[in-house]
């Protein structure tokens, strides 16, 4: 049994936002070109005009995907701002309503607005997908199994979308909220082989249900296309230490439970339904609630069960090299959430401009503006 190489690949969706009205922009199309022409494949366009991606290429570790990551955020600030814009990172704008952000012209997009409507168009979200490599594909698919039980710590972390077209919606993450009436989101289901995953993918793709099992966004899933499991709980985080912190820590988790799993040990696996109540808990409250111990059958508070975490990923972070990205984690505890950030921003002038000034802010920390 061969180990996986555990590479690295960081993707982010960012915000365009005018400086002057704080509301979200549509792409300008010189802009994007200018940008394609410097980035290549690495900016990619979305479907509301008001969102750009970038992503990192195969990183070779933790250290590697810090330097792409600053790279590429780096890029986008100046080229953004070189056109009288700005980029922010949080999972929803917290003013601009989804119905004034015009659709991308592109086929694929068009037929997810048709095939699912308003709830397509009202999908103006941000996220972070962490790619990490698990080149055999059965590998791939226990792993995914073992490592829902964590998704809900770790998406408690990186809570950062509390505000919903002009309002509190008093959820750490309304992103979540949004994206869940997609169909095949969330948390997957437990397959017990290849085979038992690939049935359930060739059956909707034979109903017409998809056309390929790029349409399932779960909150992680093999990628259909790359040797990788990608996580994509995440709302987009604020600065780049947050967004290396859960990449390394995503990683961590995939080789620990790679470790156990070589040694014929797993981890205890859960309905996803009982999951799915831990997910709920932290889109809710952030690090601030309680998480269920489905060992013990009690809650208990999530800063508890995230210590329990990073003891589980110890004995690994040395060889991955990511331990002090890891243990960001404690910093971002102390720090606040994104969410908790953004709502004592408001809380000071009870003004939501404030709120897009800080983001806008905190995104780009870290990076030189000339």
């Amino acid at each position: 049994m061969f180990a996986p190489s555990f590479t690295l690949g960081i993707e982010e969706e960012f915000q365009v936002v005018d400086p002057q009205t704080r509301e979200l922009r549509s792409h300008i199309q010189e802009m994007f070109a200018e940008g394609e022409k410097s980035l290549g494949e690495e900016i990619k366009r979305e479907m509301h005009e008001a969102v750009i991606e970038v992503g990192t290429p195969i990183c070779q570790n933790v250290g590697e995907a810090r330097r792409e990551v600053t790279r590429l955020r780096s890029a986008l600030i100046h080229l953004t701002r070189h056109n009288g814009l700005r980029i922010a990172a949080a999972g929803t704008h917290p003013i601009s309503h989804w119905k004034d952000v015009p659709i991308t012209d592109n086929a694929r997009y068009e037929k997810i607005v048709y095939d699912l409507q308003m709830v397509a168009r009202a999908n103006l979200i941000f996220g972070l997908h962490v790619h990490v490599a698990v080149e055999d594909l059965e590998t791939r698919i226990q792993l995914m199994n073992f490592a829902r039980y964590f998704l809900p710590h770790i998406f408690a972390l990186s809570v950062n979308s509390p505000f919903w077209c002009g309002h509190n919606t008093g959820w750490k993450s309304y992103r979540s909220k949004v994206f869940e009436r997609f169909p095949r989101t969330g948390l997957p289901d437990y397959f017990r082989s290849l085979n038992e995953y690939d049935e359930y993918v060739n059956t909707l793709v034979v109903a017409n249900s998809i056309d390929n099992p790029k349409k399932i966004w779960w909150d992680v899933r093999p990628h259909p296309f790359f040797p990788t499991l990608e996580y994509r709980i995440c709302d987009v985080p604020m600065r780049i230490d947050e967004t290396i912190c859960f990449a390394a820590l995503f990683q961590a988790v995939t080789a620990k439970l790679w470790k156990l799993y070589r040694q014929n040990m797993g981890w205890r696996l859960y309905r996803r339904s009982l999951l799915t109540e831990n997910k709920m808990r932290a889109a809710r409250w952030g690090i601030d609630g309680m998480l269920i111990d489905f060992g013990k059958k009690q809650e208990v508070p999530t800063a508890m069960l995230l210590d329990e975490l990073l003891e589980f990923v110890d004995d690994v972070v040395d060889d991955l090299g990511s331990r002090n990205d890891v243990y960001y984690v404690r910093e971002i505890v102390k720090r606040r959430t994104g969410a908790d950030r953004q709502l004592a921003a408001y809380e000071k002038r009870k003004d939501l401009r404030d709120v897009v000034d800080y983001i806008i802010e905190e995104t780009e920390h870290g990076i030189s503006i000339a």
